[in-house]
């Protein structure tokens, strides 16, 4: 899947929005063998583990990102702030992602697939690093040793001179944040150099969590008129044409998690992969997230909608995995993955009563929200729809 946003002010948020970019590409669940000169066999136990360790991997982005969206639709730092996703983005999203992969096609067809990808190594080399320090920041914040002082920094860039000077670039950071941006550059080089499985997986787990927790759908409503409109696009590049598959097996970036299923045989140096797009990861995402929020809105101090749109997302994945293994045929993912995300949690607002209440919350931008905090106005987060 994917969505042609406009990249966002700050290098976490546009590392995101480019992820929804590039997701056009990705090959919806795959079992394709990649770099494979034979027809091989995977062995039951090779499939087991890969099959199993892309559900676990595709799980990890999803729960963490949902949870630091929480954080994040309450930051006041601009460099954090969410994009917000709203009914017309969605409406237009499933046009605009079939023209991006269809372009792509028609380009790997007419110009030399290796120069595109070299383009698109360095391209997801910049974004990688900055969405896996993103990633990162929690972490060493909390095992950053506190011998060493943690010193501030600010890397400011102006246009003009006196009343006229203007602010192009202000961004603030400290000494965690280069250590997490030394960490990845490494990994970066890493992954430039060799293309490795796990270099590649890092990287996409990266840019997963950060379109889970920067990409914000502003009400429900929203979310199901994206999924639903993608569910159609999923269906038709898949089972309709060849662009989809052809694009995913073209296009050598971080856009898709891998394992291998040889890995039992070959260890780290295996090369028949299965793969999941990471757009079967984040569009499903987004819309968990939200539900988590709208958890938190109901101060219930229960997860119910969270959970079950999270348990509904393992019962889609493992359909989809089952579907893909017994008829041995790539699948639209989000064929199984929209109507168990979309449908358990509206069957349990309806047992439950909040059927109304779900399709009536509605989430403030953040930057209305900073400038009704500024006027003194209190902004409302529930409105009629």
């Amino acid at each position: 899947m994917s969505e042609a946003q406009t990249a966002p002010a700050s290098a976490p948020e546009a590392a995101a929005a480019a992820v929804l970019e590039a997701l056009n590409a990705s090959d919806p669940t795959g079992s394709e063998a990649l770099n494979a000169t034979v027809k091989f066999v995977a062995s039951p136990e090779g499939t087991a583990l890969a099959y199993g360790s892309l559900v676990l991997m595709a799980l990890l982005p999803i729960f963490f990102g949902a949870l630091r969206s929480v954080s994040c639709s309450k930051s006041k730092n601009a460099s954090e702030m969410p994009e917000t996703i709203t009914s017309r983005d969605a409406a237009r999203f499933p046009i605009i992602a079939s023209c991006t992969l269809f372009g792509l096609y028609l380009f790997f067809k007419v110009f030399s697939q290796e120069y595109i990808n070299m383009l698109l190594s360095i391209y997801f080399f910049v974004l990688g690093v900055l969405a896996l320090s993103h990633t990162m920041s929690p972490l060493m914040s909390r095992i950053f040793p506190t011998s060493i002082p943690n010193k501030q920094f600010q890397l400011l860039f102006t246009q003009g001179s006196g009343d006229a000077k203007e602010e192009i670039v202000n961004y603030e950071f400290d000494t965690k944040n280069l250590v997490c941006l030394v960490i990845s550059s490494v990994v970066g080089v890493w992954y430039v150099l060799k293309k490795h499985w796990i270099a590649n997986n890092l990287f996409g787990l990266a840019f997963a969590l950060n379109g889970v927790e920067l990409l914000h759908l502003n009400n429900v409503s929203t979310g199901c008129i994206l999924l639903w409109g993608l569910f159609v696009y999923d269906v038709f590049w898949v089972f309709g044409t060849n662009v989809m598959v052809t694009v995913a097996k073209s296009f050598e970036a971080p856009i898709k998690l891998v394992f291998p299923q040889d890995l039992l045989e070959k260890g780290l140096g295996a090369s028949n992969f299965a793969m999941l797009g990471l757009g079967d990861i984040v569009i499903p995402g987004i819309f968990i997230a939200l539900l988590l929020r709208f958890d938190v809105s109901l101060k219930k101090n229960s997860r119910t909608y969270f959970y079950t749109s999270f348990l509904a997302y393992i019962f889609g994945l493992g359909l989809t995995i089952f579907v893909m293994h017994t008829f041995k045929h790539a699948q639209p993912a989000l064929l199984y993955l929209v109507p168990a995300c979309v449908g358990f949690p509206v069957v349990v607002a309806l047992i439950k009563g909040e059927f109304t209440e779900m399709f009536r919350y509605e989430e403030t931008p953040p930057e209305e929200e900073a400038a009704a905090v500024a006027n003194g106005d209190e902004p409302e987060k529930k409105k009629d729809q």
